[in-house]
């Protein structure tokens, strides 16, 4: 029968359970910035680029079971290596919370994609189609009545923005905020006459996965004011999990407040035309 020593300068091995635990972990964060990288250079498609992200989160999941076992397994046989596992434990918390998050809003928000400011006439994809013609991707006209009730159920707030501005100036204002926001911009038509409609197509991505998501613009005249209506709509998936309804709403208040401070600006008083040197008299 073996005895077992408790002498100071024998030690007890470190679980190995504790240590698949922390590898996991690791390996796990290192597959989730692969998989970004993967998918937001375009050197994969996005099915298999998503299956590697969510490859990665299977392997965070992992980690967290056979910690949960190796952390019994040291309770009975006083095995070290319980530092290993709450490493691990801490790395797969930080990596597994986004995705939590974004799955309580997908159960919390309707699964629509495309938003726009107006529903009966929504500024239309033209330069845009031809890239949301590929497998998969969803198609160039609007989602539809049914998406148009959801979205003002879901956000209210979303409505065309009123402008006391000229068709010419808040187009201006509108390429400035655009261009502010780095999105590609595929198309950009100033207004011309006779009917002054400006338009504005751009690609937007969401800031971690980098997907793709089409935005038009359109600037039209009313009466010596102007309107500008937005549409933002996810090339994939049915479910936007609200980020193209928190990309227009940011577009409108930051309209509302570059109008607003355009309005605050004093007017420019004409030049006044230079007064003319008194003509000399000559003496006789």
């Amino acid at each position: 029968m073996g005895r077992r020593f408790s002498a100071p300068y024998l030690s007890e091995p470190v679980s190995r359970l504790a240590s698949w635990s922390r590898n996991l972990a690791v390996f796990a964060v290192v597959a989730v910035v692969m998989s970004i990288i993967i998918f937001r250079f375009g050197f994969l498609e996005i099915k298999p680029a998503l299956a590697t992200f969510f490859g990665a989160l299977a392997c965070a999941g992992l980690s967290i079971l056979v910690g949960l076992i190796g952390a019994a397994a040291i309770w009975q046989s006083g095995a070290r290596g319980m530092s290993r596992i709450l490493l691990a434990f801490l790395i797969d918390a930080l990596l597994l919370a986004y995705p939590a998050y974004l799955g309580l809003q997908y159960r919390r928000l309707p699964a629509i994609h495309d938003i726009t400011t107006d529903p009966i006439d929504p500024p239309r994809f033209e330069a845009l189609a031809r890239l949301r013609s590929g497998d998969g991707a969803n198609p160039a006209v609007y989602a539809g009545l049914y998406s148009a009730e959801q979205q003002r159920i879901a956000y209210p707030d979303i409505e065309p923005v009123e402008l006391e501005l000229p068709v010419e100036r808040a187009y201006e204002i509108t390429l400035r905020l655009v261009t502010r926001r780095k999105w590609l911009i595929i198309d950009e038509r100033p207004p011309q006459p006779p009917r002054r409609i400006g338009r504005i197509e751009a690609v937007a991505r969401t800031p971690i996965m980098g997907l793709r998501e089409d935005v038009s613009i359109r600037v039209s005249p009313d009466d010596e004011d102007s309107r500008v209506d937005i549409r933002s709509a996810s090339r994939y998936f049915e479910s936007d999990l609200g980020s193209n309804a928190a990309r227009v709403r940011k577009l409108i208040d930051d309209l509302n407040t570059a109008a607003d401070a355009e309005s605050l600006k004093p007017a420019k008083k004409p030049a006044q035309p230079a007064k003319k040197p008194p003509a000399k008299t000559v003496k006789k």
